[in-house]
């Protein structure tokens, strides 16, 4: 998946994910609100790798004028949006606001919807068909963008029931400015200094704003939690560097860490004696919320009702598939159960238990998960090369133990340099267990996490998923469409890239590595019947548990960490399965249409070259076809 504060961010469709909403891609620290962040420069789009000029006419001729008008909202939402978010700034890599804190206050909430609904109707006024294509679609994405905006400010209202977008909003101010080297330290310092002197400033707003009786206990449960890592956020990143700093500087900062830490303090006390016990919330979106989120975060044509079908399809037809495999591995090993070639139910079900139980029995210990997943990008990494799959680029890239901050939302997650600042490292973050974890709970989380299945992760989390995808959409020429992605082409393109190393042959040598793929195709295909079945049908927790561990397979301790996921989160757990969708049909579309020009690295090369937005514009733009 993706790193909460971005798209909600690259992290697997794995454990809990805190989606601090979408536009933010899955590989972005949790902004406070759903808010596409851009920077406006002149472009252009020329023809992707030589594909030649559009089948399509443009329904009107190009016009200057319009350009010009298009110009205007776009220069303006770049400036007066970002002034407005400055940690979602300083993520995209617009340094200009470091010093600043986001006003999380009644008027900030205001002034926000204003500028939002001023220019949706300057929009409004500009004649998008008479723009270039590319720029038909940015206009697309930017009317979207400023709609989610305000229904999320003034009817989805998170800000009013949920504490985790203040909780990541104060990790992420900082921890964004000391984790990428964009400028010499002391002056990053000098910002997070100003940042934390701000903490006790936003620990109000957010205790002015939220409704105790609205708050869901699963979310001040998590918040209490992750408060607290904020203390381990300053003792962890923050104070290592001080010592190379000027005295003067150093003394600042301590007594900017002194008074947010006496914040940190009393807001834990806050979320612990008063929000907790008052906190009677009802997690569930319901019907009309949830389907307007969907709507939001998809851009899709697909309702909720045609996903749960195509997905309920989808697992029957993977579990046809893990049986196969299941009878390949067990026919003449003693002890095997029947394996008939037409299974009950039952028959069905112990068989791949019975061959999922080898693949478990091959795991890294506690310690040694990152460790494996440094491994495993070594292998994937190698085997891409040598397949010529896809053009990679030699950003840097670091595996690392997950922010304590961070930790308690997903086992892993991508975080890519903002779109602005190119290249930054990437960050291919692992969480390490929790040491409060019992044997068991150990064993069960290292059963789900085997030495195959961190293998898959690194293949969704970096190669060739979202960190290869995110270096191809940074470099995308408008910055507006590299800030608005869409979490369905972000997070379908790393599923899809777990399906493509299975067709390459990464995993032909060993039939227990294709029963894991297969078994993460289930997982990511449940999380969308999972999302839709908690918020909109009411499932019970009985019930999604029997979901997880027996329909897809899933241990214990993942079943229950997707079981608090989903609590917190809405929607953004059914972008995988739709994106990865998209991502199949699009690629068939293009082997149709080119014919015996396809092959797979023109077209991965293709699909990502237009940035992340949703599928059906790489589509009208790839085949030339009529935006909209």
């Amino acid at each position: 998946m993706i790193q909460p504060s971005r798209a909600n961010s690259c992290g697997p469709n794995t454990m809990i994910y805190i989606a601090m909403q979408s536009v933010k891609r899955p590989g972005t620290f949790g902004l406070a609100r759903t808010l596409a962040l851009v920077l406006i420069l002149p472009a252009t789009l020329a023809s992707p790798l030589g594909l030649g000029a559009p089948n399509n006419p443009l329904p009107s001729p190009l016009n200057a004028t319009a350009d010009k008008a298009y110009e205007q909202v776009a220069s303006r939402y770049m400036n007066e949006m970002l002034a407005l978010d400055p940690v979602g700034a300083s993520q995209l890599g617009d340094q200009r606001f470091d010093g600043q804190l986001n006003d999380e206050s009644s008027a900030g909430r205001a002034r926000l919807v204003a500028v939002a609904r001023s220019l949706l109707a300057q929009l409004d006024t500009v004649q998008t068909a008479r723009l270039a294509r590319a720029k038909q679609v940015d206009a697309h994405l930017l009317h979207h963008a400023l709609e989610y905006t305000i229904w999320q400010t003034q009817t989805f209202r998170d800000w009013s029931w949920d504490p985790l977008t203040y909780t990541s909003l104060a990790g992420n101010s900082v921890y964004l400015l000391v984790a990428r080297d964009f400028a010499p330290l002391p002056i990053r310092m000098s910002h997070v200094a100003a940042r934390l002197r701000a903490w006790p400033r936003l620990f109000a707003q957010e205790r002015a704003a939220l409704d105790p009786a609205k708050v869901p206990a699963i979310n001040a449960q998590t918040a209490i939690s992750q408060n607290a890592g904020l203390t381990d956020l300053i003792d962890q990143v923050i104070v290592p560097e001080l010592d190379k700093l000027p005295s003067e500087q150093r003394a600042k900062l301590n007594t900017a860490m002194t008074s947010a830490r006496s914040a940190i303090t009393a807001q834990q006390t806050w979320l612990q004696h008063t929000l907790l016990p008052q906190a009677k919330g009802d997690f569930r979106l319901g019907a009309q919320r949830y389907d307007e989120k969907l709507r939001f975060e998809l851009d899709s044509t697909l309702s909720r009702q045609e996903i749960r079908a195509r997905a309920e399809s989808a697992i029957a037809t993977k579990r046809d598939q893990m049986y196969e495999i299941a009878r390949q591995v067990l026919t003449g090993r003693a002890g095997a159960p029947a394996l008939p070639q037409k299974p009950s139910p039952d028959q069905q079900q112990a068989a791949i238990e019975a061959a999922l139980e080898l693949a478990y029995a091959d795991h890294p210990s506690r310690d040694n998960v990152v460790a494996a997943a440094r491994t495993a990008l070594a292998q994937t990494t190698a085997f891409v090369k040598a397949h010529d799959l896809i053009t990679l680029y030699p950003d840097p890239l670091a595996v690392i133990i997950m922010p304590a901050f961070q930790q308690g939302v997903s086992l892993a997650y991508c975080d890519a340099p903002g779109p602005l600042a190119r290249g930054q490292r990437t960050y291919f973050a692992v969480s390490p267990l929790p040491q409060e974890w019992t044997g068991a709970q150990v064993r069960s989380f290292l059963r789900e996490y085997n030495t195959r299945a961190v293998n898959e992760l690194t293949i969704h989390e970096a190669m060739p998923g979202h960190y290869v995808q995110l270096a191809h959409a940074n470099r995308y020429h408008s910055p507006i469409r590299a800030v608005m992605q869409s979490n369905a082409f972000v997070e379908g393109w790393a599923m899809y890239g777990e399906q493509l190393m299975s067709e390459q042959g990464y995993m032909d040598h060993d039939p227990l590595m294709q029963l894991v793929h297969l078994k993460w195709d289930l997982r990511a295909t449940a999380n969308a019947i999972l999302d839709q079945a908690v918020h909109v049908d009411g499932m019970t927790r009985e019930q999604a548990m029997h979901m997880l561990m027996h329909d897809t397979f899933q241990e214990e301790r993942e079943a229950a960490a997707k079981w608090v996921r989903v609590q917190l989160t809405s929607t953004q757990l059914a972008t995988y399965f739709v994106g990865f969708q998209e991502h199949l049909a699009l690629r068939e579309e293009a082997r149709q249409r080119w014919g015996s020009a396809f092959n797979l690295k023109r077209y991965h090369d293709t699909a990502l070259a237009f940035g992340s937005p949703p599928v059906r514009y790489v589509r009208e733009l790839m085949f030339d076809l009529p935006i909209g």
